[in-house]
């Protein structure tokens, strides 16, 4: 297992190294569990750094089953990408405390984390704060049903700026930019850009990248880590097709 207290400060070290750093994103509802021993040879022969494990409706107890099976197979910090307080496992290396800044419905904001804030006081994972902003992409998402909330127009560069500034002056200590799961757009690579050079924090962006172009794109923009989720759960041979 990962140290757990280091896992930030890696995150920190990569960006001032300008090392890109690339997560999958795994939904357990989604993972067949017959397939697991390929899955888990499929990652470790991809050039991702780090396993986030979330975003679907699954109890943590499934869910302590699954990270302990990732982490007798691969060699990567994994990190939760909660939907709500029920997936928190104490299996995993840390999580993405994540306040989704871009809606302004206050149970994604702030009282699903008051909820899992005793929870998470009994475990040792390492909390980093993630301030998570949904941007339009064509197609509404998961993100968008579960949280009744709207996305930010893609076309509003201003205003996603201003959400990530203010996810920084608030303390967080990522900004995740997310077209969300099935997206049709990825989040517009001048917006990512624009981001990338006015705040301090790493940047996080996921949703819709379907290709190595777009992968080395994002990186180009200035995102420190890129996600890619359905377009792995979809074909596990994605990370073959460089």
């Amino acid at each position: 297992m990962h140290t757990k207290t280091t896992l930030y400060q890696e995150i920190l070290s990569s960006k001032a190294a300008k090392k890109k750093l690339l997560a999958i994103l795994l939904d357990p509802d989604k993972i067949v569990r017959g397939g697991l021993e390929i899955l888990a040879e499929k990652i470790n022969q991809s050039p991702a750094t780090h396993l986030f494990v979330g975003g679907s409706t699954m109890e943590s107890v499934q869910m302590d089953d699954l990270i302990l099976f990732l982490q007798e197979k691969i060699d990567l910090p994994i990190l939760l990408f909660p939907g709500n307080p029920s997936q928190i496992s104490d299996k995993a290396d840390g999580i993405l405390f994540l306040s989704l800044l871009s809606g302004r419905n206050p149970d994604f904001l702030i009282a699903h984390q008051v909820k899992a804030a005793p929870i998470l006081k009994q475990t040792q994972l390492e909390i980093i704060s993630t301030g998570y902003i949904l941007v339009e992409s064509g197609a509404v998402t998961a993100v968008e049903r579960v949280s009744q909330t709207k996305p930010l127009p893609r076309d509003q560069f201003e205003e996603v700026l201003a959400t990530a500034l203010a996810g920084e002056m608030l303390g967080s200590k990522l900004i995740y930019l997310e077209a969300g799961s099935g997206a049709k757009q990825t989040v517009p690579i001048e917006m990512v850009r624009l981001v990338a050079g006015n705040i301090q924090l790493p940047l996080i962006v996921g949703g819709g990248i379907v290709s190595y172009s777009q992968i080395e794109a994002m990186y180009a923009a200035g995102a420190d880590l890129v996600v890619i989720g359905t377009a792995f759960e979809n074909d596990i041979h994605f990370f073959e097709k460089k």
